[in-house]
């Protein structure tokens, strides 16, 4: 349950033959053989398994909203568009065992009575595109997918889709409308996808690493998986650690474990020479946590208490030589170039944040410039906006004015980055083309 997962993958995925070996596809067996559909969606309800794509919904919550007696098709989407910066969890799954993955979605399928299936994937991941489009033609040979699955009168025909590359593609509904050949913008809830989604038909929208679970709770039950957890969210989690700490990598581990034990233990605390400032408990789109905050549980509720969301459980971890300015900048300028640009203020709101955060980093900003960012993170701010990409690049903005703030006012103040060369003058028109590299 705890191997690291340190390096890229080196050795190729599992093939069908080899995945069935250690007991892949017996899920699918017991479920459309043995199970009810609604029988399928208790047990993932009561398994306590909250969705990893960032949410933390209730997986098996999110399936019973189908409705079940409306005629025509419904629909299965595997959400593997992983485009949240610093995050890199899906992609080890995607790449070393995707059998797991059609398993789970084929169990999750059978769940809602879907007639079709798709793997959204990120446009970058090319060996994982390899491997998927593999392991469906295996599964389609062996019976797994197509007409009539093992012979129980179940059909499910699934599909391999490569995203444009935008990271809108990540929010649920702008995912959908980017599979129907749409531009990716996201739609308005209510109706939510489960109820009119893809064509306007029921649909369930699940991340990788959610469907990944579904084989192990079918086979080994909803108590087994809750008693792997620390806290009440059922499971492991894929944790994961990016910056300047000695052991970069992810890891399976029991949901719930602290945040000081994933760093130090696993990581293995900060590189020689480097002290630690803050961390992005869960990628890019998450408040800065500080070390007050180092033994809190990475759990759902542990660090939504602690201020900030457990998201993808993947950290950026900021250290003491790189200035939390230039950081918080990078960000913005990424969160700048991906809005979809549907509604105003994240459209005109993020660019004139990154704008403003440039020209601090720059020695040109002004005190009056915090106090105008400040008022951002509450215009861009939840319920302000059409969807939550802008509120979620808030997020470390609004921590990082807030634990960082010294670093914000010496800038201005001594009109240089502290912790860089002075940097070569910008003119405003180019600022949303130069990226601050860290």
């Amino acid at each position: 349950m705890e191997r690291p997962l340190t390096q890229h993958i080196t050795f190729p995925p599992l093939e069908l033959r080899q995945y069935e070996a250690i007991g892949g596809y017996q899920a699918v067996r017991k479920a459309v053989r043995h199970m009810q559909p609604k029988d399928v969606t208790a047990l993932v309800k009561e398994s306590n398994m909250k969705g990893r794509g960032g949410a933390g919904f209730s997986t098996g919550m999110k399936w019973s909203f189908v409705p079940m007696d409306v005629p025509g098709p419904k629909y299965l989407v595997a959400n593997a568009d992983e485009m949240e910066p610093g995050t890199f969890k899906d992609r080890w799954l995607l790449e070393g065992n995707p059998h797991q993955l059609l398993e789970g979605m084929i169990v999750a399928a059978y769940a809602i009575q879907a007639t079709e299936a798709f793997v959204f994937l990120r446009w970058a991941y090319k060996d994982a595109a390899i491997a998927i489009r593999k392991a469906i033609a295996e599964a389609y040979d062996a019976g797994y997918l197509g007409k009539d699955i093992l012979g129980t009168g179940y059909s499910l025909e699934m599909h391999l889709h490569t995203g444009v590359g935008r990271y809108m593609c990540g929010e649920e509904t702008a995912l959908l409308n980017s599979l129907e050949g749409k531009r990716a913008t996201p739609r308005a809830k209510p109706p939510f996808p489960q109820v009119s989604g893809l064509f306007g038909k029921p649909t369930i929208v699940n991340n990788v690493e959610t469907l990944s679970f579904i084989p192990h709770i079918i086979n080994k039950g909803a108590d087994w998986f809750k008693s792997l957890s620390r806290t009440a969210d059922g499971g492991t989690k894929i944790y994961g650690v990016s910056g300047r700490v000695r052991k970069p990598g992810a890891w399976e581990l029991p949901m719930g474990i602290t945040m000081r034990e994933l760093i130090e233990e696993y990581a293995g605390g900060m590189k020689e020479g480097y002290g630690f400032r803050g961390v992005l408990p869960g990628g890019a789109s998450t408040d800065f946590l500080i070390d007050k905050h180092m033994d809190i549980t990475l759990d759902f509720a542990g660090v939504a208490a602690a201020g900030s969301r457990l998201g993808t459980g993947t950290m950026v971890v900021l250290d003491d030589q790189t200035c939390p300015v230039g950081f918080v900048h990078n960000l913005e300028h990424f969160f700048a170039q991906e809005s979809c640009g549907f509604c105003t203020p994240c459209r005109e709101g993020l660019p004139w944040t990154e704008k403003l955060l440039w020209a601090i980093e720059q020695g040109r900003g002004q005190e009056e410039d915090l106090e105008l960012l400040l008022r951002h993170t509450e215009w861009l701010g939840p319920g302000n906006t059409f969807c939550a990409l802008a509120p979620g690049a808030m997020e470390p903005l609004q921590s990082a004015l807030k634990y960082f703030r010294d670093d914000f006012e010496r800038h201005i103040r001594e009109h240089r980055c502290p912790y860089h060369d002075p940097v070569p003058a910008v003119p405003a028109s180019a600022h949303l083309h130069h990226t601050h590299h860290l």
